[in-house]
């Protein structure tokens, strides 16, 4: 998507009258960041396979969890450019994909902090435990680098779409392009907080690609020694799917006091259920 997003803002270079392909090219380059995003969390989930005993959310869920929650992060990005950059719909309309790329800036804001908490959860316990295996810290490492580069894209584009909506609809005769904030103004902005971070992070997991730490089978797991890797069955829940979805921190069963689990995870009988890591 940024490949053809990039090779049609360079051809709108010297077409820039042809509104069609402008707003293909806005279309590709908005939509594209959430599917690294998207990646982050299949990575996310792998990793709490690999280490389940401090997985705060149901590895499985990761994925679908944030990935539903990114589809409609994706849909309104859609809508809200193709009405916004479309000059022969109405104002109403116009003002629809205002209100609708607003929106989707922010959840994605949010979805990233919500991200990086999780992580940063996971990532205490493995510390605090003393798991300091490098095919555990090796991919959240990355991971935290590529949110950050993700996070200063989006933080970038919430600014300057601000700026952006402040744009008269229909012009006054003595409107001053000039007015505008100079994010809008100046290209080069748009090449250092969105291009040159988006490049870096996809050279990132091409370099440091989490096949590199991570079993392919994501039924092996890491031991409570921190080295040994082992060979379950898989993750099991008790739980409905769509209970799982909507609740993949198992929080309701908290809050009500629901019912813990009768049957024993496989890895609280592994032979390392009672290993007191070092904690340094």
């Amino acid at each position: 998507m940024f490949t053809a997003g990039f090779a049609i803002r360079a051809y709108d270079a010297w077409n820039y009258e042809i509104v069609g392909t402008y707003i293909a090219s806005t279309l590709l380059i908005y939509c594209a960041p959430p599917l690294l995003e998207l990646a982050n969390y299949h990575v996310l989930g792998r990793i709490l396979y690999y280490v389940p005993y401090f997985a705060p959310i149901h590895p499985g869920r990761t994925l679908t969890t944030f990935g539903i929650l990114s589809a409609f992060v994706e849909t309104m990005n859609a809508l809200g450019v193709s009405y916004l950059l479309s000059p022969r719909i109405g104002e109403s309309k116009q003002s629809l994909g205002n209100a609708l790329l607003k929106a989707s800036l922010i959840c994605q804001l949010v979805i990233i902090c919500l991200f990086c908490f999780i992580t940063g959860v996971f990532h205490m316990r493995c510390r605090r435990a003393g798991i300091t295996s490098r095919k555990v810290q090796g991919p959240i490492i990355t991971m935290y680098v590529s949110t950050t580069l993700i996070l200063i894209r989006t933080i970038y584009r919430i600014v300057e779409y601000f700026g952006t909506s402040r744009i008269p609809a229909k012009s006054p005769p003595d409107w001053d392009p000039m007015s505008l904030s100079p994010l809008i103004r100046y290209e080069w902005f748009f090449w250092v907080f969105e291009a040159t971070p988006m490049l870096i992070n996809t050279a990132l997991w091409n370099i440091r690609h989490p096949r590199r730490y991570l079993p392919e089978n994501y039924h092996i797991y890491l031991a409570q020694d921190g080295q040994t890797e082992l060979k379950g069955p898989g993750w099991q829940n008790d739980r409905p799917w769509l209970l799982t979805f909507v609740d993949p921190c198992r929080l309701t069963a908290a809050v009500t006091g629901g019912r813990r689990r009768k049957e024993k995870q496989f890895w609280e009988m592994n032979g390392f259920e009672h290993f007191t890591p070092n904690r340094g």
